[in-house]
């Protein structure tokens, strides 16, 4: 069964609306990439609307994290997903997404980036 980001067909009280159009291509939606946490990168390009290209990121073990201090910005391997505001069992299951903690060579980093939609992570480092 197919995603569909519509209008719904019930009201708040359960009553049907009136069906005036039929569902449109462009209310479709799509499965969340879910960008694990693995030894090995994946990623998945999308044809979307416009004839424009989304890059998945499936999987991935690298991050580009920038230093505040220092301004620069290197790319260095994620061991670990520390902490997770979008869903606490993403931090179990070491799913990055925008937002998340993840704990690297330099230290802990926050993610800038959606791996989801722009196929890279970039992170910025967290003063402790």
């Amino acid at each position: 069964m197919g995603i569909w980001q519509g209008q719904s067909r019930r009201k708040a009280t359960g009553g049907k609306y009136k069906i005036v159009v039929k569902k449109h291509k462009k209310e479709m939606g799509r499965e969340s990439a879910e960008t694990h946490l693995t030894d090995d990168t994946k990623i998945k390009i999308v044809r979307v609307a416009g004839g424009n290209k989304k890059v998945k990121l499936l999987r991935t073990n690298y991050a580009n994290v920038m230093d505040p201090k220092t301004n620069t910005c290197k790319k260095v391997s994620i061991s670990n997903v520390v902490g997770n505001d979008a869903n606490k069992h993403y931090i179990r299951r070491n799913i990055i997404t925008k937002g998340a903690i993840i704990e690297t060579e330099m230290g802990k980093a926050k993610v800038t980036s959606r791996p989801g939609q722009s196929g890279i992570v970039n992170a910025i480092l967290i003063n402790e």
